[in-house]
């Protein structure tokens, strides 16, 4: 057992209302009014649990402002990826003359459909280009 420690006495004056609160409460805990106020002073005096919370919420702010960050970079490597695709792909694919449009359409739909095909199986497999790129240029946003 521990050793006892002994109690300094306080005197206090309370509010009616107050006084009949903490009478109510500590007989319906079982509880002498003298042990229910030391808690009470003791609860009011540590950290409460308003700053706890606002840690947490913080820390968690944090850590959805760093998931946003990763989200921005990987959105511009994406449209970036997309938009040189896209001016390489005019550059130097000629157009057709209009009377293959209908077999070029046909050849499309097929290319299309390959790639798609090729698209489902690589992200399945978990291969994505963002892990393949180089993320030196900003090392400080974890993956």
């Amino acid at each position: 057992m521990g050793k006892s420690v002994k109690k300094i006495q306080l005197s206090v004056y309370l509010d009616p209302e107050t006084f009949r609160t903490l009478d109510v409460f500590a007989e319906r805990r079982g509880q002498p009014k003298s042990l229910v106020a030391e808690a009470a002073i003791t609860s009011f005096l540590s950290p409460d649990d308003s700053d706890r919370r606002e840690a947490a919420i913080a820390k968690r702010l944090d850590r959805t402002a760093r998931l946003l960050e990763r989200l921005e970079r990987n959105g511009n490597i994406t449209l970036e990826t997309l938009a040189l695709f896209i001016r390489f792909w005019l550059t130097s694919v000629p157009a057709l003359p209009e009377q293959s449009s209908p077999a070029a359409r046909a050849k499309g739909a097929e290319r299309y459909d390959r790639f798609v095909e090729a698209l489902g199986r690589r992200l399945s497999s978990g291969s994505t280009v963002l892990k393949e790129v180089s993320f030196d240029s900003n090392p400080a946003i974890p993956e």
